[in-house]
């Protein structure tokens, strides 16, 4: 009795997949894109989310997978509705994260990536972007203030973080690439209480242990204090431990304080640490000349993280570490040497084979999105979305005092004649008629901690903006307004205040 071979096997010379076909859908695809997500989501007479209840939306997408494939109409229709009721990131009225907006040199950068499909870890498959991510991480050291060094895109500020970690305890103690943990002694991080959380994950991760990471006391700002830093490096040393990195933070997550990194230095020059700084958020003011005194001592750094794809808004992801070592350090701690990747008699220079300096095997190409942006507007366009930034916080803060019920969250100072908070997060109570002047109640607290999440939930479900909250120590739930994407005017900053106040009068 003879098998029936199935109809997918009958002509082996044919492709599998129609490209005709394909390249229809992809087409489709694209004007849905253009049309739902680029027009319609960075429209402000659109909604900035659609909110549906999970179950609701479950079945609207119709999420199962089945043996069977489906006609086009069908899939274009599922399209439809995957950009129908995402969140609307590059609205102009979505302040909810620390990315953002668009730029469409990046994004069709971030198309080509896709469509090209290779994987950033030998010259052979990817020479275009060996050289071009080499360029483009020259080019952000140089704003460091360093003219040799090395890096790497990263898949996130956190990995970036926590590669540095890793780097730092290979050069104190290069035998546990090999030996692993078992010989070495208490290793200590010290890093401030508002740091990113990937300082405790990366402790964690890399089995240092969270109870080693102490934590540095801050100023009313939320700067770390350099004094009590070099206090708890002492009492470390005394109580037998070796400390080895100070973590510090330019642009914190919740108050975007930026760490005072010259005299952090200075201790971490005196007891011989790796100094790291965390500028996922507040690196891209090393591109203006108002601003980058913020991260006065950069250059002094050992490795700095950072992220374009947020303030500089270059997409998803976009991240890089910084090295300022120029003795391969990166490879050395992370190399394996796979012979069926990195043999050493290719035809051409293998130190352009960079894969083994990373973790991954395969690894995105990052670069080619900041690349594009950048040769589009160049350094000075990049500057000037950065001054334009705090021109807009600047204004927002501005129009917060001349408000009742706006209350500004730690210290404000003086630059230029323009009351301005440290950097481009500004963190607010909104207080509501029925709380002012209540502030001596003793359930004062308590009712101002339910008010943000109840104006949270109204925003999202009417879909109007979107703006995140969080308490802080013991400071409880606030307002956290993110503002630097390109395609915010000062009507969208008068249009916040203005919906914070419509959707929180009657609490």
């Amino acid at each position: 009795m003879q098998t029936k071979e199935p109809a997918s096997l009958c002509d082996l010379n044919e492709p599998l997949i129609d490209h005709s076909e394909g390249q229809h859908f992809l087409n489709e695809t694209f004007k849905i894109i253009m049309e739902e997500v680029l027009r319609k989501g960075t429209d402000i007479k659109e909604k900035v989310c659609e909110w549906k209840e999970p179950e609701e939306l479950a079945l609207l997408l119709d999420l199962e997978l089945r043996a069977t494939g489906e006609p086009r109409h069908r899939l274009l229709q599922r399209v439809k509705d995957v950009a129908k009721y995402s969140i609307k990131t590059s609205h102009p009225r979505f302040f909810n994260q620390q990315y953002g907006g668009v730029d469409y040199h990046s994004l069709a950068g971030r198309f080509l990536t896709e469509a090209l499909n290779t994987n950033l870890f030998t010259y052979e498959v990817a020479p275009v972007f060996v050289l071009m991510e080499t360029e483009v991480l020259r080019g952000l050291r140089q704003l460091v203030g360093w003219t040799e060094g090395d890096g790497i895109f990263c898949p996130g500020g956190s990995t970036s973080n926590m590669y540095a970690m890793n780097l730092a305890r290979y050069r104190l103690f290069p035998e546990v690439k090999s030996q692993g943990l078992w010989g070495l002694p208490q290793l200590t991080v010290f890093t401030s209480p508002e740091s990113h959380y990937s300082v405790k994950k990366g402790a964690a991760y890399l089995g240092l242990g969270t109870d080693n990471v102490i934590l540095v006391k801050v100023d009313d700002g939320g700067r770390m204090i350099p004094a009590d830093l070099d206090e708890k490096i002492e009492l470390a040393k005394s109580q037998g431990a070796v400390p080895f990195l100070v973590s510090c933070t330019s642009g914190t997550t919740v108050q975007g304080a930026f760490d005072p990194l010259d005299h952090i230095a200075d201790v971490c020059q005196k007891h011989k640490l790796w100094m790291h700084v965390d500028a996922a958020w507040g690196g891209s003011v090393l591109f203006s000349k108002q601003h980058r005194h913020l991260m006065k001592g950069v250059d002094r750094a050992n490795s700095v993280a950072w992220n374009p794809h947020k303030m500089l808004v270059a997409g998803l992801q976009c991240s890089v570490l910084l090295l300022q070592d120029t003795t391969n350090l990166l490879k050395q701690c992370h190399s394996a040497n796979a012979t069926y990747l990195f043999q050493q008699d290719k035809f051409y220079d293998v130190n352009l084979d960079i894969g083994d300096k990373s973790v991954q095997c395969s690894r995105k190409v990052d670069c080619l999105k900041l690349w594009l942006m950048w040769k589009a507007v160049g350094s000075d366009g990049l500057a000037e979305r950065v001054d334009r930034a705090f021109i807009h916080i600047r204004y927002l803060v501005e129009q917060m005092k001349k408000r009742e019920g706006f209350h500004i969250l730690g210290k404000l100072f003086f630059l230029c004649k323009f009351l301005i908070t440290c950097f481009v997060n500004v963190c607010f109570w909104y207080i509501p008629p029925s709380l002012r002047g209540k502030e001596g109640n003793a359930d004062y607290q308590d009712r101002l901690a339910k008010v943000a999440p109840v104006i949270k939930e109204r925003m999202m479900k009417q879909g109007t903006m979107m703006v995140g909250y969080q308490p802080l120590g013991n400071r409880v739930n606030f307002f956290r307004v993110i503002v630097f994407s390109p395609l915010v005017s000062q009507k969208d900053m008068d249009f916040f205040l203005n919906e914070i106040e419509r959707l929180g009068n009657d609490l």
